[in-house]
């Protein structure tokens, strides 16, 4: 269940564009931001890039995961 929230007029439509962009509602968006926010928030010591990414990857599922390969420098 979604509950209103006020938001600044200028972040309204930030998101507004980045949701057309990345095709989400402006909701989604939002709540795609709050989330990133959270986790970078609960993990301080990794970068926001790989945070982001993650969530990203966490919602595609794993029908579109590549397997790690991790690369030893021996």
């Amino acid at each position: 269940m979604g509950l209103p929230v006020r938001i600044d007029s200028d972040l309204y439509g930030q998101a507004k564009s980045h949701a057309h962009a990345e095709r989400r509602t402006i909701s989604g968006q939002i709540e795609f931001w709050a989330m990133i926010g959270k986790a970078a928030l609960d993990n301080p010591d990794l970068p926001i890039d790989f945070v982001r990414d993650r969530m990203i990857a966490k919602g595609e599922g794993k029908s579109l995961a590549t397997p790690f390969i991790a690369q030893s420098k021996h």
